[in-house]
Formats: C-alpha cells, sequence, structure tokens
C-alpha cells in the first residue's frame, strides 16, 4: 500500500443495520482501509436497537482497519437520523433507542400536529410537519406509555450525538442532524422552547449544536478505540446530510438515496416548509437547507418480497397491469404509518417475476413523487438524478429509476457515501476548507451515467390510481380492529 500524501482522518456511518469506518487520505480521498460491523433491531410492533452495541460495532469497524485508525488527525461520525437516545446521569442508556423506522407514535404525531396550530404552522416553525419517525413523537410515545423511563433521563441524544459524547464527553450535535428533531426552530436555529414545553422535555438535557466547521472536541482518555487522545472530532451529522457532503453536492442537483429507506433530496439555500408534510424542511451540514422526503420500505422491502416469490432479487419479469404497494413497514412517504402491503390486479397469467416488478415500481413511485416538492422551481428538470445507496449498484433499481423518472441517472463511483461524507468534515477541520468542497476535490460524485429513456407515464398513473383508491383501506389501524 502507497503512503498517503496527506494526514488521515476517520469517516464512520452509522445506519440502521451496521456501523461502517472507513480511513481515508485527506489530500486525495483515497480510502486507505474500511470496516464494518453489524447491529441488533428488534422486530416486532417497534424498531429499537440498545446504542451501546453502535460503540462496540465502530470498535469492531475500527479494529478492521488496522494500524492506519491509529494515525487518524481527525474524526467524524454521520449516523442514522430521528433516533431517541434517552442516557441516564451515568451516560447509560435508560432503555433502548427508538428507530427512525418505529412507527408507535403516530397517534402523538397527529396529536402534536392539532396541539400546536396545524401542519402549516408546524412547516413555519421547524422546517417540517413532524411524522411518526420524528424525535419529538417518540419522547411524546415515551412520556405517556413509559413515564418512570421518561422521569429517569438525564440527557436526550440522537444516534450520531450518543457515539461522538462518548469519544469527546461533551453532549453536542449539528444543524443538519437537530433539524431532525421536531424540537429545533429553522428560522432562528435555536431549539424552540414552546414546543419542548408541551412535550415535557427540559431544554437543559439536550446537547450544545455545533456550528459547520466547528471543532465539536478532542478524543478524551480511556474510550478503547484506536485514536489517540486530543484527536479532533467534527460535529458530525444525520447520515442524509453527510452523504450530501460526500457527494459534494451543489444546489438543485437531485440525488435519490436506495437503501432500508427510500430518500429524495436536493441542496437548497431557501429555508423549506411544506405544509403537506411531504417535504422535511431539513438543515444540511454547511448552511444552506436539505429538503428530503423519505419512505420506509424500500430495499428492504423488495427484497423480502424476493424472498417470499423464491425469487433473485433481479429476477424480474415485464409486462404487468398488476399494483404493488410494498409498505410493509407502514409508509412516511405517502403518510400512512398504519397501512400494510397492498395487491392489487393479480391475474392467472401474472408471473412471479412481473409481482416482483411490481414491487420496485411501487417503491420508486413513492419517491419520484415526492421528487418535484423537493426541487426548487429553477432547477434543471433534465439533470441527472444521482443514484445512491445500497440498491444504486441494482439493474434493476437503475432500470426502474430511469423507466419511472423519464431523467438520465448517474451512479457515482464511490461507495459508503454517508462515511465518505463525515470523512470530508473531518478533513475540513484539517484545512479549513468546506466539507463539500473537499468532496468534490476528491471527485466522489464521478460515475457513469445512464441516459434518459421515454417515461412510463401508464404505470406512474396506474399506481397513483391504486393508492387514491386504496386510501382509506391503508389508513386503517388494523391493530384497533
Amino acid at each position: 500500500m502507497s503512503a498517503a500524501e496527506g494526514p488521515l482522518v476517520v469517516g464512520v456511518d452509522t445506519s440502521t443495520q451496521s456501523t461502517k469506518a472507513l480511513v481515508v487520505d485527506a489530500a486525495t480521498g483515497r480510502v486507505v482501509a474500511s470496516g464494518q460491523a453489524p447491529h441488533t433491531v428488534s422486530s416486532g410492533a417497534g424498531r429499537e436497537s440498545d446504542p451501546r452495541e453502535w460503540w462496540d460495532a465502530l470498535g469492531e469497524a475500527l479494529n478492521q482497519c488496522g494500524e492506519v485508525a491509529h494515525e487518524a488527525a481527525a474524526v467524524s461520525i454521520g449516523g442514522q437520523q430521528h433516533g431517541l437516545v434517552t442516557l441516564d446521569g451515568r451516560g447509560e442508556p435508560v432503555r433502548p433507542a427508538l428507530l427512525w423506522n418505529d412507527v408507535r407514535s403516530a397517534p402523538q404525531a397527529r396529536r402534536l400536529i392539532d396541539e400546536l396550530g396545524g401542519a402549516k404552522a408546524w412547516a413555519e416553525r421547524t422546517g417540517s410537519v413532524p411524522s411518526a419517525s420524528f424525535t419529538v413523537t417518540k419522547w411524546a410515545w415515551l412520556a405517556e406509555h413509559e413515564p418512570e423511563a421518561a422521569r429517569a433521563v438525564k440527557a436526550v441524544r440522537l444516534p450520531h450525538d450518543y457515539l461522538t459524547e462518548r469519544l469527546t464527553g461533551e453532549g453536542t450535535t449539528d444543524r443538519g442532524d437537530v433539524s431532525g428533531t421536531g424540537w429545533w426552530a429553522s428560522g432562528t436555529e435555536e431549539y424552540d422552547e414552546g414546543i419542548l414545553a408541551r412535550v415535557g422535555l427540559d431544554p437543559a438535557l439536550l446537547p450544545r449544536v455545533v456550528r459547520p466547521g466547528e471543532v465539536a472536541g478532542t478524543v478524551r482518555d480511556g474510550h478503547g478505540l484506536p485514536f489517540s487522545k486530543g484527536t479532533l472530532v467534527a460535529a458530525g451529522t444525520g447520515d442524509n446530510a453527510a452523504a450530501a457532503l460526500g457527494l459534494g453536492l451543489r444546489p438543485g442537483v437531485p440525488v435519490m438515496s436506495l437503501g432500508t429507506s427510500g430518500t429524495v433530496y436536493a441542496v437548497s439555500q431557501r429555508r423549506p416548509a411544506d405544509p403537506t408534510g411531504t417535504v422535511a424542511g431539513f438543515a444540511d451540514a454547511r448552511g444552506d437547507w436539505l429538503p428530503l422526503a423519505c419512505t420506509l420500505n424500500c430495499t428492504l422491502a423488495v427484497d423480502r418480497v424476493a424472498a417470499l416469490l423464491h425469487l433473485d432479487r433481479e429476477a424480474v419479469e415485464p409486462g404487468t397491469d398488476a399494483t404493488f404497494l410494498p409498505f410493509l413497514d407502514g409508509e412516511r412517504t405517502p403518510n400512512l404509518p398504519h397501512s400494510s402491503g397492498l395487491l392489487y390486479g393479480l391475474r392467472h397469467d401474472t408471473t412471479a417475476g412481473q409481482l416482483l416488478q411490481a414491487a420496485y415500481d411501487g417503491a420508486v413511485h413513492s419517491l419520484l413523487g415526492a421528487l418535484d416538492l423537493v426541487l426548487d422551481a429553477d432547477a434543471d428538470p433534465s439533470a441527472p438524478l444521482l443514484l445512491i445507496g445500497g440498491g444504486a449498484r441494482g439493474s434493476t433499481w437503475q432500470q426502474t429509476v430511469r423507466r419511472l423518472s423519464g431523467r438520465p441517472v448517474q451512479i457515482p463511483e464511490a461507495k459508503e457515501l454517508v462515511a465518505l461524507g463525515a470523512a470530508a468534515q473531518a478533513a475540513g477541520l484539517l484545512t479549513g476548507e468546506d466539507a463539500a468542497a473537499v468532496a468534490r476535490r476528491w471527485n466522489t460524485a464521478a460515475g457513469p451515467v445512464l441516459d434518459a429513456v421515454e417515461r412510463d407515464e401508464a404505470t406512474l398513473n396506474r399506481i397513483t390510481g391504486v393508492l387514491s383508491d386504496a386510501a382509506p383501506l391503508l389508513e386503517r389501524d388494523a391493530t384497533s380492529h
């Protein structure tokens, strides 16, 4: 292995299913070493994880990186958004973290919207209309259903905050991740004390919001990880903001991320406030904004359908009028938290491969339905759609996005963009550069461009029609019957 040209930095992605760590040459963006270790996520009514598993997984991922991890001059942690981490006075979890895809707080989300003036008021106040994914609704659920646990809480953190604090000993977060809580006012960029009072959360339990480019702290003694004491620690950020950094994203360029969840987003210089709640008005990690729409059901749901049909995930067949809405975990976009998967239009001659293609179509339809709302009116409609995430490597995902979007599709060759974005953030601490400029210097968005094909309006219209007709069924809470 050739020697690094510049200092080494570590970028971390603590995602829903695993933690990944990259050791990166800050001068060139070359990945010098990498590691990955899994997490456990509960099944059943909720989606929970023990935060201590994230720390153990971080240690294992860094150990896989070998000796070069010891040489890192700075580290930054990107992570899954929205998760509610509750800590006691010793910094230990009071209970497992409630993850973004835990939708048990849907009733609390509806109640909070009503109590604080409706959806438009929430959008103007926080940039977003809270859904069951948002941290504020999870805290409200905890206070209602587990009041003893809520009373024991001495600190409230997001997933990336938890790991950063264990490194530095200081409670910090950043504007990108905190903008997904529902208790941060996007207009003033401060905690919203009125919302916190409404849900009974003391602002003193929340972390300090670190500004873009600011050092969050330094690595302390006794952490047990292969970092030297005094190593710089960046603010870190939420996974989508980190991926935007990792792409060096400029305003107006659309991104579709295909992972456990699916997201569409773009950097904007305008503060978003969508009263329909489809677009979350998140901040980015730099000082701009990251309007974003998220679906709960993406690659994991389609893979589950493939497994049920005993098919490889690429074994699709064209030519069906069947519609499959793969809402296996409930859904956030459209906002149907109690929904389940729905199949309509099955015929004697429908094949398993056609059903699988219908599941892909249903997942992509939900994402494309939000894309026009995410993009500013002056965005270039012919600009390539950047396709990232685990699904972006799949031929069927690529072709489905091309066919249903009618756009050219670019697949960046760089992998692990969340961890790369965190690494760019860490590198920016050392060089004084904007983190997105670091990533552009690394040329992380480079990759093949698939030409546009004619948009499949017939399929899009058919799915839209079925979704509209089935809405009353999908909105029912099956557990209440």
